[in-house]
């Protein structure tokens, strides 16, 4: 009979990657107050509707940072200068990043950094077709954590590290800092940062934002539990469990819930996992920022805030900072 040891060394990388993400999944369950890493969010059907959802009336952040960043693209191409050459955290073939290809001034290469090998290529290859004279030089990578830059053909004049669309407030305060000390260290001395950030508003505005009327945030949060079904063999029962997104004033933030509409059991792995009736889930955080916070934050990472660009109504930012 094989040991413990024999079988452990027989598991392929994925095998043990999916056990470590069973054994995250089954702790943040356990916790008093359950939680689920948003990752989960995004199968193939979750990124569909999180799609769906940026094109909601009701969701301001999308439109408001594309529209930010057309309405002042040319003083954001001159403060970021001549043969920049652009890290993107989470990479993608999305409008705000062609807006910056388009407009930067005799640009270096363009690096998008994801963690998702496939998505990175495709994503890589969409934007080569269309920038055919750009080099681009792809990274598969965890952004939250240090990584090597590749070396560009044309020197740099600075690294910018771009990371738009409000995803500085998926993470934690402390760890959003984190992420931003990482940030600093690939933009090395004399870089700099263009980061969206969400402000906080009304929280009429912000709840809104994420119950849309069509419903899609709402497929989405429920999306989450099926997917786990798929692909960890959970038997989480949808009909049970309703989508909750409010704000949370004390912490300025998002939450969003799965709140069990009765008792119940849900199977996970080897764990048998009881919730309560009114008992919820935080499937995510979505921290907003004053501008006087978010500075703040940023010199704590070793950066300091230079410019902020906000439409009209002061619902989104769209800042740019230098490393320090």
């Amino acid at each position: 009979m094989a040991t413990d040891a024999a079988r452990a060394e027989d598991l392929t990388e994925q095998d043990l990657s999916e056990n470590l993400e069973l054994a995250e999944l089954v702790e943040g369950l356990s916790r008093p107050q359950k939680l689920i890493s948003p990752k989960y969010f995004y199968d193939e059907r979750g990124s569909e509707l999180f799609d769906a959802i940026c094109e909601q009336p009701e969701y301001y952040p999308t439109q408001t940072e594309i529209g930010i960043m057309r309405d002042n693209i040319a003083e954001i191409a001159d403060a970021v200068g001549p043969r920049a050459s652009v890290i993107e955290f989470g990479s993608g073939a999305s409008v705000k990043i062609r807006i910056l290809l388009s407009h930067l001034h005799d640009m270096a290469a363009y690096v998008p950094v994801d963690v998702s090998r496939e998505f990175l290529v495709r994503s890589a290859d969409i934007l080569a077709a269309d920038y055919p004279e750009l080099e681009i030089l792809p990274v598969a990578a965890d952004f939250t954590k240090p990584f090597d830059l590749p070396s560009p053909k044309v020197m740099p004049e600075r690294n910018l590290v771009f990371f738009p669309g409000s995803t500085i407030g998926n993470f934690w305060p402390d760890s959003a800092v984190s992420l931003m000390q990482v940030m600093r260290e690939e933009a090395r001395d004399g870089g700099a940062l263009l980061i969206g950030v969400d402000l906080v508003k009304d929280k009429r505005v912000l709840e809104r934002a994420y119950n849309d009327a069509a419903g899609y945030t709402e497929r989405f949060n429920l999306n989450m539990l099926a997917h786990l079904n798929r692909r960890f063999g959970a038997d989480f029962d949808l009909a049970a469990f309703r989508h909750r997104a409010i704000y949370n004033e004390g912490l300025d933030r998002i939450e969003m819930h799965l709140v069990s509409d009765r008792d119940q059991t849900i199977h996970l792995g080897d764990a048998a996992i009881a919730m309560a009736a009114g008992e919820y889930i935080l499937s995510e955080c979505s921290h907003k920022y004053r501008l006087e916070t978010f500075a703040q934050m940023a010199e704590l990472a070793g950066f300091r805030v230079d410019r902020v660009w906000t439409d009209a109504d002061d619902l989104f930012s769209v800042q740019y900072c230098t490393a320090v």
